[in-house]
């Protein structure tokens, strides 16, 4: 059975999606994000394909996915950080909010992120 705790609709913790065309620049997001405490962790998943709508072309193109973990009090600034460091026009920026997490990572990710 879960605690109350961590399946409490307040919670206020974020998996955020974010790609980046090559590993230099995910690593350029990822450390400014880290450097700020704006995440507590980023996952950096090389090699993902994407095929997207873009200026009414079809894309098709090798991209690195990040997976942030951090809170939604962090968001603003988190936007924020990744638009000056990304080089995309339009950024991917998804916000998925934490269902349910283990009490000590949870709290983990408290220490780490300061909004």
């Amino acid at each position: 059975m879960l605690s109350s705790a961590q399946t409490d609709p307040t919670n206020d913790h974020r998996v955020v999606l974010c790609t980046c065309p090559d590993n230099a620049s995910a690593e350029r997001v990822a450390d400014a994000l880290l450097s700020q405490k704006l995440v507590a962790c980023v996952n950096l998943l090389p090699g993902i394909t994407s095929l997207y709508h873009w200026k009414g072309e079809l894309c098709r193109d090798n991209e690195v996915q990040l997976v942030l973990k951090t809170r939604a009090s962090c968001l603003p600034a988190l936007e924020t950080c990744i638009r000056a460091h990304h080089p995309y026009e339009v950024p991917e920026i998804l916000a998925l909010p934490v269902e349910w997490g283990h009490r000590p990572y949870l709290e983990w990710i408290n220490q780490h992120c300061q909004p």
